[in-house]
């Protein structure tokens, strides 16, 4: 994703879709916090300056299960930013692959153009 906003700071606008910025680790932290403390969805995402789905969003896809021992059942910030980390890893080809980040890094710096519509 860097690589894009790199490119669409040199050459002006360019989309491929709709962006978010993810939940940093603080905001997190505060999120477990304020769920433990049972503060409403609504006040949280205030508080964060978020969408409530976004808040929505994280807990349910960052939410840690144990069936063993379900005491330890929640949201926790740091499990939440791993597996958020864990995600985009798995999904982020330029992540995976440094040689292939580096060789678009190249092209674009030598003025290529990639195309929107994938092709």
């Amino acid at each position: 994703m860097q690589i894009l906003h790199e490119y669409r700071e040199l050459h002006g606008v360019w989309r491929i879709g709709t962006h978010y910025c993810h939940l940093k680790l603080d905001e997190r932290r505060k999120l477990a916090k304020w769920i433990e403390a049972k503060m409403p969805i609504s006040e949280i995402a205030d508080r964060l300056g978020r969408d409530p789905s976004t808040i929505y969003r994280d807990i349910k896809r960052n939410r840690y299960t144990d069936g063993d021992l379900p005491e330890l059942n929640g949201y926790h910030a740091l499990v939440a930013r791993d597996k958020y980390e864990q995600r985009r890893a798995i999904h982020r080809k330029m992540i995976i692959h440094p040689d292939l980040k580096a060789a678009i890094e190249d092209r674009l710096k030598a003025g290529w153009v990639p195309q929107a519509d994938g092709h």
